[in-house]
């Protein structure tokens, strides 16, 4: 297949992708706030402009803008999307005088549309609770103070610097998916302050937000060594919400106490041994439930994990040890597990993508407006949700292996390259979205 075929295809399917789960996405972008007046662009054309410079992974305005003046790329893209291309700049302004909860609350609403079409139901733990990784990352760092909300440290030798963080919560999967469900900015929003904001005082927020845009959505909550605490155990049991948290040497000292004040008899069991092409895997799980915490009933589980090579005598050893609200046996054990060990999906799928495969998280794309910051950072994760459901797609995983060495990166150079050199021709690709079809995740 030639580079123009699939920069074609790429485009295609993306369009397919946003047309076929979120066929009302133009409509309801249309109805977020403007306050601007003598317009060139409808809030939709900014909006979808926004989008679009995480979409085409163009990793900057400035790259974005230079696309812009190919006379090519241009008239592409309004074939394409039916709207006209604005300048980044004038997205800028938008995204300064936008309320940044408005695009956070269109992640809830496209993630909505997903749980209707049960395209996330294979995904949940024992069937019946989808699993919500929690993790911060650090976005941006500063000289100075710009914005007034920035958290802050100072060096060895004094130096102060300045810093934007975000704690996440994301829906994961063990395919790989990783789509972002509510963002909690850590920010010293309050020009006095004895303690900056932290990830723990931002777990709080975040619940609340979390329950108030899932009121009925099971979920288990999987996080690092940092929550295992009674106000987080105290906000599960008051949301219904599960939870798997790793659980290390040194967390709640009374509950490793009574682990290991209990007889052997209490501790459970079960081995498994599996093999693929490369390697033979053990797992050896022990378990003991209703581990009592002011009142809290918790389960212990600890995975010790052994990875013989085929080609190799060396042999790689891990231990997994997670707390959780599910009752343990031979049968859930495993399952609970390796749920517990998908906390990392956020930080490789998630964030780790994010910062080094195209989309520029870490870059400063508003250097003077946090609230533009923040809409930047919003349209980065409804760009990654969509770019998701496309690369897990069965269409583009047959384009994948269909040469062994085109990689994403290679391929959305392609797109870039059919969007700039080549004539589109937009009738087939409108059809796409006037007849019904089905997209197979992998």
């Amino acid at each position: 297949m030639s580079a123009q075929s699939k920069g074609k295809t790429l485009l295609y399917q993306m369009h397919r992708t946003i047309h076929h789960y979120f066929p009302d996405l133009y409509a309801r972008l249309s109805e977020l706030s403007d306050e601007r007046k003598g317009t060139t662009y409808s809030v939709c054309e900014l909006l979808v402009g926004g989008l679009s410079l995480f979409l085409f992974k163009e990793g900057s305005r400035n790259a974005f803008n230079a696309d812009r003046k190919e006379g090519k790329f241009r008239a592409n893209y309004e074939k394409v999307f039916k709207l006209k291309l604005p300048h980044m700049d004038t997205v800028e302004d938008l995204f300064r005088q936008l309320p940044a909860e408005e695009l956070a609350a269109l992640k809830p609403i496209l993630i909505g549309q997903l749980m209707k079409k049960k395209v996330l139901h294979k995904f949940k733990v024992l069937g019946k609770s989808f699993v919500v990784a929690i993790d911060g990352v650090h976005v941006a760092t500063y000289e100075a103070d710009y914005c007034g909300e920035c958290l802050h440290k100072t060096s060895s030798k004094g130096k102060k610097t300045y810093f934007h963080y975000v704690l996440e919560a994301k829906l994961v999967s063990s395919k790989g998916l990783s789509l972002s469900l509510a963002s909690e900015w850590i920010a010293n929003t309050e020009q006095e302050y004895d303690k900056q904001d932290c990830e723990l005082k931002a777990f709080v927020r975040l619940a609340n937000t979390l329950k108030g845009y899932f009121p009925r959505l099971p979920i288990c909550i999987t996080a690092d060594g940092l929550y295992p605490n009674r106000t987080f155990f105290d906000i599960c049991r008051d949301n219904q919400w599960d939870f798997i948290l790793t659980f290390k040497e040194g967390n709640l000292p009374s509950v490793w106490e009574e682990i290991g004040l209990l007889p052997s008899s209490a501790t459970q069991h079960r081995t498994h041994t599996f093999k693929n092409n490369t390697q033979e895997i053990t797992r050896t799980y022990s378990w003991i439930n209703g581990i009592d915490y002011h009142g809290h009933c918790l389960n212990w589980i600890e995975c010790k994990e052994e990875i013989q090579p085929r080609d190799t005598a060396e042999k790689k050893e891990g231990r997994f040890v997670h707390l959780s609200s599910f009752p343990l046996d031979s049968q859930s054990a495993p399952e609970v597990s390796q749920a517990g060990r998908l906390r990392w999906k956020i930080e490789n799928e998630g964030f780790n993508t994010q910062k080094n495969h195209g989309y520029g998280l870490g870059h400063k794309f508003s250097r003077a407006s946090f609230n533009a910051f923040k809409n930047y950072y919003q349209a980065l994760q409804i760009a990654h949700i969509i770019h998701q459901l496309l690369i897990h797609s069965q269409a583009l995983a047959a384009l994948l292996q269909s040469d062994a060495k085109l990689t994403l990166k290679h391929l959305w150079k392609q797109l870039l390259g059919y969007m700039t050199h080549y004539d589109i021709d937009p009738s087939p690709l409108h059809a796409l979205t006037e007849k019904r079809s089905q997209i197979r995740l992998c």
